[in-house]
């Protein structure tokens, strides 16, 4: 399907054939308007049309929450909204992305492979120039990032990530996660040429600045989730997800009044079964703790605290000092498994 997307060089030729009068837009409009689209069999869609109207949802999703980060985080007027979702070859990607652009290769464990995010530069440089203290309406020309920017962009990639794990939360549970930028399109080869992806392209407004984001996913890194990108499953995990929310805080306020038992620990001695036998009243036992030093504090049958023993009022108390570590929760569990 090479004919649905243009390249770059393709753009600008055809604007400036316009632009010089020797194609006019009469002519364009003529074109045969059948909607006639080729079809390879050696190369069939990977990708079935629930499949691609779920995860045009999920990204609905993804851009509500991007839209909501950018918002708070510019303080300016921002929208962010799905444009499309279609799958083709790598290579026709690659092809139709601008050089230079922000392109982030980006990590998903526990999937494997890798995905790619691209930023126009137009939304990068407004972005960027917002962060700055400017009004967002910068005419900066294409070019590579500085290395300061490259930073301010990477904290953005990061956050974006944030909600791209939430927007998937429904599907399937990644950790997102920056690998490395790159500028030049040719440099990203995450998949071989041929390979199918999907591509969600997303519409970008920040102020009086428009441009286009990409996110890239190859078909190999969605196979193992494949039968979880139906319309079905995704809605019934997000019921079940708010239903499980509900009757978790059920039982974290049912386990909040529950009762459990919370020792003091003054001191431990072995003593052998012929001096158990032989005790009598004024008889001392010489404990293992010392005066000055910390009483454990066992919830249960496991050391959490360490405390101070004294009164308040007229009652024996304990004043609580520290919390136990897991370090010395997993030797606890060592010294006891050993005795």
């Amino acid at each position: 399907m090479p004919g649905d997307v243009m390249s770059q060089e393709e753009i600008d030729a055809l604007l400036a054939a316009v632009s010089s009068g020797e194609v006019t837009t009469d002519e364009m409009k003529q074109e045969d308007t059948r909607k006639i689209k080729t079809y390879d069999f050696k190369r069939p869609d990977k990708f079935s049309k629930d499949q691609i109207r779920t995860l045009y949802m999920l990204h609905e999703s993804f851009t509500r929450l991007l839209n909501t980060y950018l918002s708070t985080h510019l303080r300016t007027i921002v929208s962010v909204e799905v444009a499309s979702v279609e799958q083709l070859t790598y290579q026709e990607f690659v092809q139709s992305m601008a050089n230079p652009s922000v392109i982030s290769v980006l990590g998903v464990p526990p999937l494997k492979g890798n995905i790619i995010f691209e930023v126009g530069t137009d939304i990068a440089f407004a972005f960027i120039d917002r962060v700055f203290g400017g009004d967002g309406t910068t005419s900066i020309k294409s070019r590579v990032l500085t290395e300061i920017e490259d930073a301010v962009m990477r904290r953005f990639i990061n956050a974006a990530m944030v909600n791209f794990k939430e927007a998937w939360a429904n599907v399937a549970t990644i950790n997102p996660f920056l690998e490395t930028t790159e500028s030049n399109p040719q440099f990203t080869q995450i998949v071989t040429p041929s390979e199918m992806v999907v591509i969600v392209t997303i519409q970008a407004k920040i102020g009086e600045i428009e441009g286009m984001m990409n996110i890239c996913i190859p078909y190999l890194v969605l196979e193992p989730i494949m039968s979880k990108l139906t319309t079905t499953f995704w809605v019934a995990s997000s019921i079940s997800k708010d239903e499980n929310s509900g009757h978790a805080e059920m039982i974290r306020e049912k386990l909040s009044h529950t009762l459990v038992p919370f020792v003091v620990e003054v001191g431990e001695v072995q003593i052998t079964i012929k001096e158990f036998l032989t005790l009598g009243f004024g008889d001392v036992l010489q404990l293992n703790t010392k005066v000055k030093e910390d009483l454990p504090c066992k919830v249960g049958s496991n050391a959490k605290f360490y405390c101070r023993p004294g009164t308040f009022g007229k009652r024996m108390a304990v004043q609580i000092t520290r919390v136990v570590t897991t370090e010395e929760e997993e030797e606890e569990e060592v010294e006891e498994a050993e005795y």
